[in-house]
């Protein structure tokens, strides 16, 4: 079984793509994996949240996701109209919740898909409860988590991890057996070759950043 561990962000619109090309990949090659999520909050609190919505020189790198993401099925965003960009600890508190249910895997997609598909603030309690509920979450228990900070220290044990540790600088970050491997095309053929191949590189090609994405 191969070990995938996937750095991302939910505000990340190179993660969503990645992960959906991921999951395509594995279906068509049938190869088992566990794939284990792992936050880095690109804008962690109390920092000056980013203006994704005026930024020409972003949009303008964003393109190179259009076509593999209109290959894989995603009416995306890009980038969504929620401005400024949310903080997503909340989502990722949500998630470890989620994960405790057994439903970790259909709330982050949810979430990814929120905000951009669906253009919402998911860094508002109200639409994640909104999400919670989609995904079959008791959103009381959720609503109560979040509220009261279960998970919180969980959340920044984790970024301060992936920055730290792994010394991560932008998302996504895919390590498959350990290794770090290299996406450039963000197609579910590239994430085949990688499956499939294995693949031991520097990150290189388009992703976000702690600073920007590029």
């Amino acid at each position: 079984m191969l070990d995938i561990l996937f750095v991302t962000d939910f505000v990340c619109p190179y993660c969503l793509v990645a992960k959906v090309a991921l999951e395509e990949a594995l279906r068509e090659t049938g190869l088992e994996a566990q794939v284990r999520v792992q936050p880095l909050e690109l804008t962690p609190e109390p920092r000056e949240r980013v203006d994704t919505c005026h930024d020409e020189a972003r949009k303008k790198r964003y393109q190179i996701l259009v076509e593999p993401a209109r290959a894989l099925g995603l009416d995306m965003k890009l980038p969504p109209a929620v401005c400024p960009r949310p903080y997503t600890r909340l989502a990722f508190e949500g998630l470890y919740y989620a994960q405790e249910k057994g439903l970790g895997e259909r709330y982050a997609d949810l979430v990814y898909r929120a905000y951009f598909e669906k253009e919402l603030d998911i860094g508002e309690l109200e639409v994640l409860c909104g999400i919670a509920g989609e995904a079959g979450l008791d959103v009381e228990g959720y609503r109560q988590a979040l509220l009261q900070g279960t998970y919180t220290q969980k959340v920044k044990e984790e970024t301060a991890y992936s920055r730290d540790v792994l010394k991560v600088s932008g998302v996504p970050t895919v390590y498959l057996n350990g290794e770090s491997v290299s996406i450039e095309t963000y197609t579910k053929e590239e994430m085949v070759r990688i499956l499939q191949q294995g693949q031991e590189a520097s990150a290189s090609g388009f992703h976000c950043g702690v600073d920007g994405c590029g």
